[in-house]
């Protein structure tokens, strides 16, 4: 496992099983996400508004790992959020959020 989260890079920390794992918003990172989710604008809306679905967040974070060790899922990011409950994930979800609407 690599060195922790920089908030300067508007990077956040999540933790997936017993590992945390570092999510960093790159331009790779957001353009995939954005092919598979659409418009990230509209994804921030939906996030303000409290519509922000489950599975989007998953992806969001999915697309946003740092690094993919051999043997991680999406679906066990996706068990961890909901594992550790939405309350647990929602500083790596604005520190994402912001970074998308406020950039580098």
């Amino acid at each position: 496992m690599s060195a922790g989260a920089n908030p300067l890079r508007g990077e956040a920390e999540l933790r997936i099983g017993e590992n945390m794992h570092v999510l960093r918003p790159s331009f790779a990172a957001l353009v995939a996400a954005e092919e598979e989710l659409g418009p990230l604008f509209a994804l921030v809306e939906r996030a303000a508004g409290g519509g922000l679905r489950l599975g989007e967040l998953a992806a969001l974070f999915w697309h946003c790992l740092r690094e993919r060790p051999a043997g991680l899922t999406r679906e066990a990011v996706g068990e961890a959020v909901v594992a550790q409950g939405l309350a647990a994930v929602t500083p790596a979800l604005r520190m994402l959020l912001g970074q998308i609407v406020r950039g580098r």
